[in-house]
């Protein structure tokens, strides 16, 4: 008789805090991508234009792990206006050897949000200078504040600036990030001020044009940019792109798809035939990183299926430790 085990997103809050163990566990997914024979196919995406919404489908196969995860995942950027959660979705667990599922992990997209999270620290501890202290985030979104905290577990920070679209929810946003973090954040109403003088800039949102401008970025400057998972999504000038110092993707074949260097790709300003590290190459010290203080740096973060299988594989292994599911024969 198969058990099937269910994890709850209240359970999975607990059991899968957004911290060291968590950006480790990120880390070590993208090292495992440079490596090692990673099945990991195509997202599927189905656009829900109706109602600014997309559902993703993300997937893959890390050869020594016992599980795999399948996610489907919703954006719907509408919700706020009527009191839901933008993101959503869940994960299924399945034996590698037996292909029997594990495990529902009925997160309602914590879990995304969590190693998305994660992905943006891994970035920053190997592409932004270590003495780190001020950062500009662009987004006031569930990102921009698990971005920020992400950030500071891997970089001193001690200031930062919060810019987004409506000024009044970036005020309300940046005060809870102060309070949370005890750190001080201000809110901009001038997104070229927030860059200003940061050492590390993260962009969150699901822009369909540039939020970031080539001409605002300093040398030294580190910028993560995770929002452009879509075609049409697009947070930074492309010609930023073909500036860079060091451009960097979590999976150039996903990139050239769907994030920033896709629209770098399509404007002209860079070739579509040039080779880009990745970052699983630069943390396993396959290609460099960073070699000068005053390079500007910047990673193209799409989200990828390996992401999944491992915080779901980290999920799964401390409920078993716990016990913490609810167990159902069939």
């Amino acid at each position: 008789m198969a058990k099937l085990k269910i994890l709850t997103e209240r359970e999975l809050r607990n059991i899968v805090p957004l911290d060291l163990e968590a950006v480790q566990c990120i880390e070590s997914a993208f090292r495992s991508l440079a490596t090692k024979a990673v099945a990991m196919p195509p997202i599927l995406r189905i656009d829900i234009p109706d109602y600014r919404g997309e559902v993703d489908v993300k997937a893959a196969y890390v050869p020594g792990l016992d599980s795999l995860a399948v996610k489907v995942a919703s954006g719907f950027f509408d919700n706020p206006k009527i009191g839901l959660p933008s993101s959503n979705g869940m994960m299924v667990l399945l034996s590698t050897t037996t292909g029997v599922i594990q495990a529902l992990l009925l997160d309602n997209g914590y879990l995304t949000d969590v190693r998305t999270a994660a992905a943006g620290a891994v970035a920053a501890k190997y592409l932004a200078r270590k003495e780190a202290s001020v950062a500009a985030v662009m987004g006031a979104g569930m990102q921009a504040k698990l971005q920020l905290q992400a950030l500071a577990l891997v970089r001193p920070i001690s200031e930062a600036r919060l810019w987004a679209r409506d000024f009044s929810r970036a005020k309300a946003v940046a005060q809870e990030l102060s309070a949370q973090l005890h750190i001080a954040v201000t809110a901009y109403s001038d997104a070229k001020k927030a860059v200003a003088g940061s050492h590390v800039v993260i962009t969150t949102t699901p822009a369909d044009r540039p939020i970031l401008d080539a001409d605002w970025l300093e040398p030294g400057q580190h910028v993560t940019a995770m929002g452009s998972d879509a075609e049409h999504k697009n947070e930074i000038d492309p010609a930023a792109v073909a500036q860079a110092d060091l451009y960097v993707a979590d999976s150039l074949s996903q990139t050239r798809l769907l994030g920033e260097l896709r629209h770098a790709i399509a404007s002209g300003t860079v070739a579509s035939s040039a080779s880009f590290p990745e970052l699983g190459e630069i943390i396993a010290k396959m290609k460099p990183g960073r070699v000068s203080e005053n390079q500007v740096s910047i990673a193209d973060l799409t989200g990828t299926g390996i992401q999944d299988t491992a915080i779901a594989t980290l999920a799964f292994a401390r409920a078993e430790s716990m016990g913490a599911a609810i167990v159902i024969e069939s």
